[in-house]
């Protein structure tokens, strides 16, 4: 692992000369030729009009009952106008006891005709602004062990994990959750799809990633039942959601968000080494597993796999690589580019396995101003076929339509990679960008992170 630096990069010759300093020629590509990214992704089963993609970033400013509050409108709204060919919606709770916070989204009978009526909003917006609306995922999600419904630790877990069970709230008083109760959530997922479809969304995305309660029970090892132990068992509800999707919703698209890489030692982790466990950081990545579930998956007809890792809570750095840790946090140990280019190589060993399926890449946002070029570099060389941003778009909600219109991202707009909308989300939110949006964010971190009113 190479030094930590922050990003200083003046122009493109001195990125250039870090990636070979680095060694990373063979995981970081660039091209100077954008066009890759402006042009339209098109199967027998939909439409993408660009290549680029918003991702999911919780932006925990929901109202107490679930629907889109008033800052989660002008966010989307921002993102529609901004020109991405995918807007991934944030992560939705299917279950209230599921939320990872009381203002978390939730879409429920109650609620859906205010989810509908924003994703009209939001495609009438792209189409007046844009001359095209975006394809919409909404992403399904159960918090698991980070559930906090009323903003207060309630870890529905599946095991003992002890790299995060204190982060989680889980003390020696609580036990993991019953057999029966995961058996339940198959048809919350089932109608919440429903609903989703019916407010006007185009797919919606099983989340199983960050450690959540699909991603957590991937690396069940240790789990006794029916969902864990052997990989059938870990991965039966996953699949089994997807398979009852694609019965029941046959025209609805779906897609996974996945963890291929938890980075926390065998057997608390998916997607590792089950040998070289000695030093947690040094875990090194064993995609057999992941594989084998993709191309199920795919065989299943999942649209979309959206490749991430780690636990943010743990490895920050390995799925946001950052210039400035969150408050109290450790500096990373590693280049940020080392931790770029291993998201850019995790996707495209992924992509390599399923090439007849779209595979959404991440990992850009710290490349700021230069990410199109390293994007395009990737599609080019097939290790992806979208790319997405998350702290990006927060900060720049408008990168699609100024690379689409051939200008230069300009480095005054985009995401530093500082931390600070992590601080806020762990804070509570809600969560945006604090530096280039700074109304209200920058208030509210004050308020919420410092202590204080500036």
């Amino acid at each position: 692992m190479a030094e930590f630096e922050k990003f200083n990069f003046k122009n493109k010759e001195e990125l250039l000369q870090k990636i070979e300093e680095l060694n990373l020629k063979q995981s970081v590509f660039w091209s100077d030729d954008l066009k890759i990214l402006q042009t339209a992704l098109v199967n027998d089963r939909l439409t993408i009009p660009n290549r680029m993609a918003v991702h999911p970033m919780e932006g925990l400013d929901g109202r107490e009952d679930g629907a889109p509050g008033d800052l989660t409108k002008a966010r989307y709204l921002n993102f529609a106008r901004g020109g991405a060919g995918l807007i991934w919606w944030e992560a939705t709770s299917i279950v209230p006891e599921g939320k990872s916070n009381k203002n978390q989204l939730y879409l429920n009978p109650e609620n859906k005709d205010k989810f509908a009526r924003l994703v009209a909003e939001v495609n009438e917006t792209a189409e007046k602004v844009n001359g095209y609306r975006p394809l919409n995922f909404l992403q399904l999600n159960h918090s698991g062990r980070y559930s906090a419904p009323v903003n207060k630790k309630m870890p529905l877990f599946l095991f003992n994990d002890p790299y995060s069970d204190e982060k989680a709230g889980i003390s020696e008083d609580n036990q993991p959750v019953k057999d029966d109760y995961l058996e339940k959530l198959k048809d919350k997922y089932i109608t919440a799809a429903r609903l989703a479809e019916e407010a006007g969304f185009d797919g919606v995305d099983i989340k199983a990633c960050h450690r959540y309660l699909l991603s957590e029970l991937l690396a069940a090892y240790t789990r006794e039942g029916k969902f864990g132990g052997s990989y059938a068992n870990r991965t039966e509800l996953l699949r089994s959601i997807v398979t009852e999707l694609k019965s029941l919703l046959p025209d609805f698209l779906i897609a996974i968000r996945l963890n291929v890489y938890d980075a926390i030692p065998y057997p608390y982790g998916w997607g590792v080494d089950r040998e070289n466990q000695e030093i947690p950081d040094l875990t090194e990545p064993d995609l057999t597993e992941p594989v084998k579930l993709v191309q199920a998956l795919a065989e299943e007809n999942v649209e979309i796999f959206s490749i991430t890792a780690a636990d943010p809570r743990i490895h920050p750095h390995i799925v946001r690589p950052f210039n400035n840790p969150i408050k109290g946090g450790a500096q990373p140990p590693e280049h940020p580019l080392e931790g770029a280019a291993r998201m850019f190589t995790l996707t495209a060993e992924i992509k390599k396995e399923i090439p007849d399926k779209i595979v959404l890449g991440a990992g850009y946002s710290w490349l700021n101003q230069f990410f199109p070029n390293v994007a395009a570099g990737n599609l080019e060389n097939k290790r992806a076929d979208l790319v997405g941003v998350g702290r990006m778009a927060f900060a720049y909600p408008d990168f699609a339509r100024d690379i689409l219109s051939g200008e230069q991202l300009r480095k005054e707009q985009g995401c530093i990679a500082c931390s600070k909308c992590s601080e806020l989300m762990i804070a509570g939110g809600p969560t945006g960008c604090v530096v280039r949006k700074q109304k209200p964010y920058r208030e509210l971190y004050q308020k919420k992170v410092k202590g204080k009113v500036e």
